[in-house]
């Protein structure tokens, strides 16, 4: 099979859709890879290093021609002239928040498998959690920094000092990137508090890191009275494959303190903050109501070369499984991995994720019966 890796234009992101090791493992099962010249220069993997590993460079072209496409974020609005029938795309989609793209995937029959609804019958996302660690790292580091006074911010340390007492950090959310940005803002010594709704994951937390991190089952009044008194807030709600719920309110907004900072992770999927809007690497932040306010949709882009290589390790065996049937062979992958599955978004014409579909307003087909 025909594999192809363009190189990334969404602003901001540089990451690549494979590592040379995942090519390795791609071409010693008998594929060819073609991948754009400098597709991996964001990432400081050379175009050597990829056809080391057996890749054919070529341009943006001959990458978007295979047969089955490897991408990180969603087609841009230069890309979706690529689109077609033919084409099986392997990418996060996040449709729930772009109908636009919804449209052209049905206009172009493609079938587009997303990496964030690729889900084990355990519920687990394995595709979606290597990026949630890293955005959920990088969050409290992120927040260290706006919460400095020449950025904009409070001029508070996280940790804070002998004597003085630290940040205070609350996390909406104690999923893989909530929980991981708890992890790493205890670390550096704030004060952390972890809201959710499902006490059994507070309990696990809270065995772990015996107390250091304090948790709070919410609702309505945890979360307002945790937002008033948040130095730093972020937003860590997930729901797979579809919208965010508005959970911070612009009400809530304006009872935090001048110069505190919210990181709204969520934003790829709508947000949980009624004030957030997507913002990018080059111009990340924006004021309202005296708070800074974080929205960036790739946050692990910002660390290009550890998340492309914690990605791939992820991907590549779907990949690999997905492309031993064949150009046609989706449907049969699928309806031998369920995972797989439910990882198709669109196909031939139809939506067959339900979450975008309630998401959108759009009725959705069994995946199966689409590639049928």
């Amino acid at each position: 099979m025909i594999i192809g890796v363009p190189l990334e234009v969404k602003p901001g992101e540089n990451r690549v859709g494979i590592t040379p090791e995942g090519i390795r493992e791609l071409t010693a099962h008998g594929h060819r890879v073609i991948i754009e010249k400098g597709a991996g220069e964001g990432s400081s993997i050379r175009d050597s290093d990829f056809v080391a590993g057996g890749a054919e460079i070529g341009n943006a072209d001959t990458a978007w021609s295979a047969e089955l496409v490897l991408k990180v974020k969603e087609p841009q609005e230069e890309e979706l002239g690529y689109l077609r029938p033919e084409l099986t795309l392997f990418t996060y989609l996040h449709l729930a928040t772009y109908p636009k793209l919804t449209k052209a995937l049905l206009d172009a029959k493609t079938v587009a498998i997303g990496y964030e609804t690729v889900q084990l019958p355990s519920t687990d996302l394995p595709l979606l959690t290597p990026m949630s660690e890293v955005a959920g790292r990088l969050a409290p580091q992120i927040g260290a920094h706006w919460l400095e006074k020449g950025s904009g911010g409070r001029g508070v340390l996280l940790g804070g000092a002998p004597g003085v007492r630290p940040a205070r950090v609350v996390i909406i959310g104690a999923g893989n990137v909530g929980w991981n940005a708890a992890w790493i803002a205890q670390g550096m010594e704030a004060e952390v508090f972890l809201i959710d709704k499902n006490v059994d994951r507070l309990r696990f937390v809270d065995q772990i890191h015996k107390g250091r991190i304090m948790t709070l089952t919410s609702n309505r009044g945890i979360v307002e009275d945790s937002v008033a008194q948040a130095d730093l807030l972020i937003g860590a709600v997930l729901v797979p494959g579809g919208k965010a719920p508005t959970v911070v309110t612009e009400e809530m907004i304006k009872t935090m303190k001048p110069g505190s900072v919210i990181i709204d992770v969520a934003i790829d999927q709508g947000g949980c903050v009624e004030t957030m809007h997507e913002t990018t690497h080059e111009s990340p932040v924006f004021e309202l109501d005296g708070v800074l306010h974080y929205g960036v949709g790739n946050i692990p882009a910002a660390v290009p070369n550890t998340s492309t290589y914690a990605l791939s390790n992820v991907t590549v065996h779907y990949v690999v499984e997905l492309a031993k049937y064949g150009p046609e062979g989706t449907g049969q992958a699928a309806y031998k991995n369920p995972a797989i599955k439910s990882g198709i978004n669109t196909a031939k014409g139809h939506l067959t994720n339900s979450m975008v579909g309630q998401a959108l307003g759009i009725a959705t087909v069994d995946p199966l019966v689409a590639l049928e």
